[in-house]
């Protein structure tokens, strides 16, 4: 296992994916334990649809959710995957591509969060 000065080990044969920082198996990773501390959001989860800089195409916006990283990256893969398009994760907001407002609204009741419409 070798290592650059300017980046840190990514991949190994033995373990696999690993951690840059910690530099353990990402399964066993302390620093994503230390970051699941500090939940984000404030906790009314918001569903709206904004087209704002995205050349009039339309995206569902899921805002607040008090979830860490990791558990929010896999609720945005469950919503794209419900609603069967693509979308991102970041800054603690989900994009999901098109407007899946209702459809994602249902899907988060189904989780266990109540989420609120939020804009027009």
């Amino acid at each position: 296992m070798k290592s650059g000065s300017q980046g840190g080990l990514v991949y190994s044969t033995e373990l696999g994916r690993v951690c840059p920082d910690c530099r353990q198996a990402l399964a066993q990773c302390a620093c994503k334990t230390r970051a699941k501390a500090v939940p984000g959001g404030d906790g009314v989860v918001q569903v709206s649809r904004q087209t704002k800089g995205r050349g009039g195409k339309s995206v569902t916006v899921v805002k607040g959710l008090a979830l860490d990283p990791l558990a929010l990256a896999v609720l945005g893969k469950q919503l794209r995957t419900a609603c069967g398009c693509g979308g991102t994760v970041k800054d603690g907001v989900i994009e999901v591509q098109g407007d899946h407002c209702d459809l994602v609204m249902a899907t988060l009741k189904s989780y266990g969060h109540s989420p609120k419409r939020a804009g027009g």
